[in-house]
């Protein structure tokens, strides 16, 4: 479908969006949202966000469970990769927090993409929002899991279920997520400065042991990326950043969500690509850039990071460190818990979804139905694992993962082109270079991410052809279900059609 025909049926280029002081309701006059309230403004400041969406990335779980994935596939140069990475996903940025400022919709992408691209591929993408982030969630739920049996065993010798832990998990993550957002702001601070801590104390042993020679500028040479698995290297480490776009989920919440917004993501950016690409060059360069590509190739390579904390500052930082990968796995649960929430929350509120999702705790100012479905949710997969017995490891997270992290790109990519579109005959008094160059340059890399992550699918999975297709048959199979059900909105109900994603809160 061309950009001319999605935009065709879309008034939210011309027309302003519905603004709603504080409240959902008028997205449908007829909607019970449960309180008869918005979720509760001006609660979330930039450092809150910038701790969503960072403990969301969990760069702990990063550098030491998946970045020696990296290396194995990408080589020497996956040190740039993260910065390229990272390059790409700022002059992402640049375009999404303009839009910011005139959407600002729980729903995000979704909301993005139908003002730009037209309400029928934007209620589709709502679908594929849903499916994303929901699936993230449980995923991330069975790593805790996996890591916590495995430091119980490690300190007690006892073999405590994995789904069990994972259950533990899933419950507390509902109670927080039931309570002020604020409350989980400051679990996912404290979880992310012991996660930074850990890894800088690293890094400082790293280079005091080293010195200069742990710093081989090979890793920077462009040269390095013309290798075969420099593809599938790049669907590992853009997947690290898998949760900045949170900022804009919460600018109902934020304050001042103008400069909230855009500050908070520009700065997670920033400090999730530098962090990341130091950590695995020092990672690397403890070993010799050689020397780690070939330990992390072989049977070893999940503890790289742990080995190279042990070797150059002692076995109590090892010991730590996977004690905090535990937190570091709650912490992004938590994260992406109250985003998934949120989708759900900004659907029912549509009425895309079950209407009783849009309603509001009238105590806490939280999405109280949301959360409690997606709670529900999670610890339905938990169970089906547990039955299954699948490894909560190699087949929950990463599986789940790997289709969340796939359709996440694919959103990201349409909504960098919808912002172009946005705003192609208006630029609002914003800069060419942030409205048009930027969600263009933007659009042009996550598409071609997005097609390698399908085509080098089972890189991430490890699975067989039959299995990779019936993982990746339900992102298109929502993509078109929603269209479907947006074109039968418009023609049994166009005023309602109309009020699609044109629920704003209007604040500052």
């Amino acid at each position: 479908m061309s950009v001319q025909s999605t935009t065709r049926d879309s008034a939210a280029t011309a027309a302003p969006a519905t603004k709603v002081p504080g409240s959902p309701a008028s997205a449908d006059p007829g909607q019970d949202t449960g309180s008869g309230a918005g979720l509760s403004s001006g609660q979330i400041g930039t450092f809150d966000l910038v701790f969503f969406v960072v403990a969301a990335a969990a760069p702990l779980t990063v550098l030491a469970g998946v970045a020696p994935f990296a290396i194995s596939i990408g080589g020497a140069g996956t040190p740039l990769g993260y910065l390229i990475s990272g390059a790409l996903l700022v002059f992402f940025a640049a375009g999404f927090t303009a839009m910011s400022l005139y959407v600002r919709n729980a729903g995000a992408f979704y909301a993005y993409v139908a003002r730009g691209l037209g309400r029928t591929l934007g209620v589709g993408i709502a679908y594929v929002a849903v499916v994303s982030y929901n699936l993230i969630t449980p995923g991330v739920a069975a790593a805790f899991g996996y890591f916590a049996a495995g430091s119980i065993h490690d300190a007690t010798g006892a073999d405590i279920p994995w789904w069990s832990l994972s259950g533990v998990c899933v419950l507390a993550v509902g109670v927080l997520g039931f309570l002020r957002v604020t409350l989980s702001a400051k679990v996912l601070g404290v979880a992310l400065v012991l996660e930074v801590l850990t890894l800088l104390v690293m890094d400082g042993g790293i280079l005091g042991h080293r010195g200069t020679a742990a710093l081989d500028m090979q890793s920077f040479d462009p040269g390095t990326l013309a290798t075969g698995g420099v593809a599938g290297m790049f669907v590992i480490v853009i997947g690290a950043f898998t949760g900045f776009e949170a900022t804009a989920i919460y600018a109902e919440e934020a304050r001042e969500p103008s400069r909230t917004v855009p500050r908070a993501t520009f700065i997670a950016i920033g400090f999730l690509a530098l962090f990341y690409s130091a950590g695995v060059w020092l990672v690397m360069g403890a070993f010799g850039t050689d020397k780690a590509v070939a330990m992390a190739r072989a049977a070893a390579g999940p503890e790289l990071t742990f080995k190279a904390g042990e070797l150059y500052v002692g076995a109590w930082l090892a010991d730590t460190m996977h004690a905090l990968v535990v937190i570091s796995a709650f912490a992004a649960t938590l994260a992406f818990h109250n985003a998934a929430a949120r989708y759900l929350y900004a659907l029912g509120r549509e009425g895309l979804l079950p209407r009783r999702l849009g309603a509001v705790s009238a105590r806490h100012g939280s999405p109280g139905t949301a959360v409690t479905a997606q709670t529900v949710f999670n610890l339905l997969v938990i169970v089906v694992g547990a039955v299954l017995a699948a490894d909560p490891f190699a087949q929950v997270l990463i599986w789940t993962n790997s289709i969340a992290v796939l359709g996440i790109m694919l959103m990201q990519a349409l909504a960098a082109l919808a912002v172009w579109a946005f705003f192609r005959h208006d630029r609002r008094g914003l800069s060419t270079a942030r409205v048009v160059w930027s969600p263009l340059i933007a659009f042009a890399g996550l598409a071609l991410l997005t097609v390698l992550a399908a085509l080098h699918f089972d890189l991430l999975t490890g699975a067989s052809w039959t299995v990779n297709a019936v993982l990746l048959a339900p992102l298109p199979i929502v993509l078109v279900a929603g269209m479907a059900i947006a074109l039968r909105i418009r023609s049994r109900d166009p005023q309602r059609y109309a009020r699609l994603t044109n629920v704003d809160v209007e604040r500052d």
